[in-house]
Formats: C-alpha cells, sequence, structure tokens
C-alpha cells in the first residue's frame, strides 16, 4: 500500500497535527470522548478527527465509531472539511459532516479556537442487530460542543439575556446578573458572536453501508430496492420491494431503468464517449496482461496496441463486448446491449441527481475491471482488490491515476461523470431531464395506484 501512500493516493489531504498545543487539545478530546489519549506528538485526522495512525496505536480503526452506527468527531480547525472520511461506514457520513461544517463555519472557527469541538452524528439506533435495523436510520443529528461545553454555556448565556431584556425587574435580579457573569467568562460575547452551530438535522435516504458485507439501500426511489453482494437469508423480509444481489444483472439494470437512475456514456458525453470507453478496454487489457507477469512499466500507447494483439484471445469476455460497442458507437449505431450482455454496466453512469455518487459507486463495483472508477467512486473496494493484484499491475495503477487523476480530480471526474448535482435537486424526481416522467429509455412507469407498497417513506 505505500505506492498509494507515496502518490497520495491513500490517507491523501488529511489535516496534519503538528504543534503541541494542537496535539495537547486533541488528547483531552480522546479522553473525553473514549477515555483514551495517544503517545504521539505528531499525526494526521480526517474531517471526522480519526487518526490512521492513532489507529493502529490503539490497535482500533474504530475509536470514533466503536459500534458503527453513531460517528464520534473531533474537530480541530475548520480546516479538516477538506479531508476524506476514512474507514466510513455509510456513504452519507462524510457529506453530512462537510455540509455541518460549511453551514456553520464562522461558528465552527470560533470555537475550534478556544477548544476542540466535540460531537457525534446521532441517529436512533445505537447498534445493528440486523439488516432491518439499518431502515430505523431516517434522521441524523449533529450533537457538537466543545470539550468545555462552550456552547452549553453560551446557549445557556443566551437564555439568560433574553430573560433579563424581558423581565420588567431585570435590573434589579442580582442573582440572574450574576450568572449571566459568570457565563459570560466562559462563553463570551455571545451577542457578537454567536456560538450554538445551526442546521444540525440532516435527513439520510439512500445509502451504502459497509455493514453485512456492503449493503445499498434505496428506499427514497419510485421502486425501492436493497442490493447486497450475495444471496444470503440476513437481507431477507426488509421494507423494500425489491431485495437483489450483484449477480441480479437483470434486474439491477431494471431497477436502475425504472428508477431513471442511469443515463449511458455514448449520449451523454457525445464524442467524448469513444475514448472514454477506450480507456475501458486499456484497463482490461492491462489486467490481463498483468496476470501474464507482463512489464507495465512505462507501457506507451504502442505497447497497448501490441498487448491488446498478444493476448485478444485470452482477453475476458467483458473486453469483447465492449471493443464491440464501441465499433458501434463509432459507427454512429444505436443497437443497445441487454443486461445480460459483459459490457452492460460499463456503458454506463449515473445521471445528474442527488444519489448521483452513490449510484456511480454501485456501478463501479458492477464493473471492477476498470480500476479508475472504483478508485474514484469505491475507495475501500478498490483497496480490496489493490491488495490482491500483481506488483505489476499495482504499479501501473498507481503510475495512472497519480499522472491522469490526481493532477486535476476534479476535472476528471467531470469528464467521466458529468457536473455535481445542485444542492436543490427536486426530490419527487418526476423530471429526470428528458422530460417530464421520461427517463433514457422512455417512459417512466407510475406506481401511484399501488396500494401494496412497503417502501418506508
Amino acid at each position: 500500500m505505500m505506492r498509494l501512500v507515496k502518490h497520495g493516493l491513500m490517507y491523501g489531504n488529511l489535516f496534519e497535527v503538528t504543534s503541541p498545543s494542537m496535539v495537547a487539545r486533541y488528547n483531552r478530546a480522546l479522553e473525553h470522548l473514549t477515555g483514551r489519549q495517544t503517545g504521539l506528538q505528531e499525526f494526521h485526522v480526517d474531517i471526522s478527527g480519526f487518526s490512521p495512525e492513532i489507529g493502529d496505536e490503539l490497535n482500533n480503526i474504530h475509536y470514533l465509531n466503536p459500534n458503527g452506527c453513531n460517528r464520534q468527531f473531533i474537530l480541530l480547525s475548520v480546516e479538516q472539511k477538506s479531508a476524506p472520511l476514512l474507514n466510513a461506514r455509510f456513504s452519507t457520513s462524510r457529506s453530512i459532516l462537510r455540509r455541518f461544517i460549511d453551514e456553520n463555519e464562522e461558528q465552527l472557527f470560533a470555537l475550534s479556537i478556544r477548544d476542540c469541538v466535540v460531537g457525534e452524528l446521532v441517529n436512533s439506533v445505537y447498534s445493528l442487530s440486523s439488516p432491518r435495523d439499518l431502515f430505523d436510520i431516517r434522521t441524523i443529528e449533529i450533537d457538537a460542543d466543545t470539550v468545555g461545553g462552550h456552547v452549553e454555556a453560551g446557549e445557556d448565556l443566551g437564555n439568560l439575556i433574553e430573560r433579563f431584556m424581558k423581565e420588567p425587574d431585570g435590573w434589579w435580579d442580582d442573582v440572574l446578573i450574576a450568572e449571566m457573569i459568570e457565563l459570560s467568562k466562559q462563553a463570551g460575547d455571545v451577542i457578537r458572536t454567536p456560538l450554538s452551530p445551526r442546521n444540525r438535522s440532516y435527513e439520510q435516504g439512500n445509502f451504502y453501508t459497509s455493514h453485512y458485507g456492503g449493503l445499498y439501500v434505496f428506499r427514497d426511489v419510485r421502486e425501492s430496492a436493497c442490493i447486497a453482494p450475495k444471496d444470503t437469508d440476513i437481507v431477507a423480509d426488509l421494507p423494500v420491494k425489491r431485495i437483489l444481489t450483484m449477480e441480479d444483472r437483470q434486474d439491477i439494470a431494471e431497477f436502475l431503468n425504472r428508477n431513471a437512475l442511469v443515463e449511458p456514456i455514448v449520449e451523454a458525453c457525445g464524442t467524448r464517449a469513444v475514448n472514454i470507453l477506450k480507456q475501458k478496454l486499456d484497463f482490461i487489457v492491462i489486467d490481463a496482461a498483468a496476470d501474464h507477469d507482463e512489464d507495465l512499466s512505462d507501457v506507451s500507447r504502442r505497447d497497448l496496441r501490441a498487448l491488446k494483439r498478444k493476448y485478444h484471445e485470452d482477453l475476458p469476455a467483458e473486453y469483447h463486448a465492449l471493443e464491440r460497442a464501441v465499433r458501434a458507437a463509432m459507427r454512429g449505431g444505436d443497437t443497445w446491449p441487454s443486461p445480460d450482455d459483459p459490457a452492460y454496466f460499463y456503458l454506463l453512469r449515473s445521471r445528474n441527481h442527488r444519489d448521483k455518487h452513490l449510484v456511480n459507486m454501485l456501478l463501479a463495483e458492477l464493473t471492477q475491471l476498470d480500476f479508475r472508477q472504483l478508485f474514484i467512486c469505491h475507495k475501500d473496494a478498490f483497496y480490496t482488490q489493490y491488495a490482491a493484484w500483481s506488483d505489476a499491475k499495482k504499479n501501473y495503477a498507481a503510475d495512472f491515476l497519480a499522472a491522469e487523476y490526481m493532477v486535476d480530480k476534479v476535472g476528471t471526474r467531470e469528464e467521466l461523470f458529468g457536473p455535481e448535482p445542485g444542492m436543490d435537486e427536486d426530490d419527487d424526481g418526476l423530471d429526470y431531464g428528458f422530460g417530464r416522467n421520461r427517463g433514457p429509455w422512455g417512459p417512466v412507469p407510475r406506481d401511484d395506484d399501488d396500494d401494496d407498497d412497503d417502501d418506508e417513506d
């Protein structure tokens, strides 16, 4: 994994903690939350304040998330907002933390100057006994304060000020005034600098969780579903219309189609689509060449063509099917493969809706030979795959991602997946960008008359 670390592809963009004062503040927060302290004098933290170095030291990578449901956080600085979230158990956790910091940056900045802000992403489930418990998680409340309780003190002081202003005899209430003076020593001027963060409640609609082997839960769509990695009794009897596995390609394709969650790359990217698909072909060739112990250092376009000729007959079905699709796209053909075609999911990307990242994550898991999309959209799956690769493929993938992705991450993501969805995406999902109630393959079926819908709304 050190190749990835050196290229900034793993543990990249973490917030560095090096000053003795910050280390001391972190230790106070860590002891406040876990009863433990670190002996390290330098370390790095993610957006939640989790440190991989401290995780190794404590032999516990979940020291801020012991039950995997209510992630705790330590905020040393608002600059942590640009860091990733490591060991995420839910795909929504980082976006919730980022929104919380963005929406309360002024207050959190003022608080973090005084002390660490500590808190928790709280939901109604404190531990999971079965997958059905996941459906009880609807709203995430963020409970945040400093170790010294500045937020609570500020709220109390604000209440006392309001009482002082409203009560006719407030000016003569010595006890009230004494309480205000004492609290102001801790909270400061809460009139000019409010210390109470706002917008502390967030909805969790559709999401991925690493629990139970990795589940995709789609409940806020027209036809709800849970997609599991394999057929297992543990995901039976869930409050969704359909329970699918990664092997149910036809059913997954139908689900994505009926809910208008995806679009063909050829239609979305126009003339750029052929180059995108050709790169996917290159990745498949690299995988096959690595299996044959080829030297993949400094591979040129000419070398790739030679490898394609050399191993053409040995390449997997995904390659040949995708090659046919590329030839059809170059001819301007409109033939669309069926879901049982090995290239089918390689030809799709998510539409621009609020669950875009989740859908691209699912597609990445369905097209794991495209290591670039797997890295961008599903890093945990990428790291798992990477650990089993040959050294030749590890070197090639690390060098390619460092040279072709890391230099322009935003541009590459926009090239592959389109613009980021806006925050004001329509929740009812009726207009999918192809006309009202229409998806990329035609009219979207309406289930308004279905009385036995067992979705949780």
